[in-house]
């Protein structure tokens, strides 16, 4: 059952909710908590929900699970909250660009659950979809496969995954309005649309906000009946992951 904001105005007999908090430390008061199943968008550093990854850092909630493709990096994404130690487990399909990852999981301190990105792409899309599982060839005969239950289907081996429906997911849109419909823009689409379906809880930091309407229906990406709070960070962060330059031609 997905959870309403706190938020609510009485008008006459209706009453409205209201969506948009004003900052990111308030959009997570009240429902994160030590121990909880957390999903984040993102990929790389692009797309990333920095403002309430930041205000999830202040809050200062342990033992949290998170599923996301990568760990960011360093300086950057949820590798802040490795470096609180913030974070127990991570769910993930890549995390190579984190040295304090790569510490944290060799020397034990850090759980990690590995599944391959089209996997946990799908399981996250399935938890939000209400499908608690389904059979997939990708891991078969590979450590991917230990410990989940293998059918035959035509011949073929396949291995049961599990759907992923996480206690609250926090995404980045590009583009949002105050009922929760939401706009995602370029590498960004890879995973924020479908962790937005599968939270209890979604919680969205918006770069542009507009008024309901403003958005063509055609455009919306993320219906609002997924979305439960609403940040505008209308300067988010603009990391640059790898940056790659090319010599400029010698002058004539």
């Amino acid at each position: 059952m997905r959870v309403l904001s706190a938020y609510a105005i009485n008008v006459g007999e209706v009453t409205a909710v209201k969506k948009v908090y004003p900052d990111a430390k308030t959009a997570l008061e009240g429902v994160v908590r030590d121990g909880m199943l957390l999903m984040a968008g993102g990929f790389g550093l692009c797309g990333v929900p920095d403002a309430l990854i930041d205000a999830l850092r202040e809050s200062g909630v342990k033992d949290l699970t998170v599923v996301s493709n990568n760990a960011g990096t360093d300086n950057g994404g949820l590798g802040l909250l490795l470096k609180t130690r913030q974070i127990r487990k991570m769910i993930s399909s890549y995390v190579g660009e984190n040295k304090t990852f790569e510490a944290q999981f060799l020397s034990g301190e850090l759980e990690l659950e590995f599944s391959p990105q089209g996997t946990m792409a799908e399981r996250i899309r399935a938890g939000g979809a209400g499908i608690p599982g389904f059979y997939t060839k990708t891991g078969v005969g590979t450590l991917v496969a230990e410990g989940k239950e293998e059918r035959v289907f035509n011949g073929e081996r396949y291995i049961l995954e599990t759907g992923i429906v996480a206690d609250v997911s926090l995404v980045h849109a590009w583009k949002g309005d105050t009922e929760g419909n939401l706009v995602f823009r370029k590498t960004s689409r890879n995973f924020n649309p479908i962790m937005a379906t599968a939270g209890r809880l979604t919680i969205a930091e918006v770069e542009h906000l507009v008024q309901p309407g403003e958005i063509e229906p055609d455009q919306i990406h993320t219906p609002g009946i997924y979305v439960q709070r609403i940040v505008h960070v209308p300067t988010p962060k603009k990391a640059i992951e790898k940056l790659t330059t090319r010599k400029r031609p010698e002058a004539a």
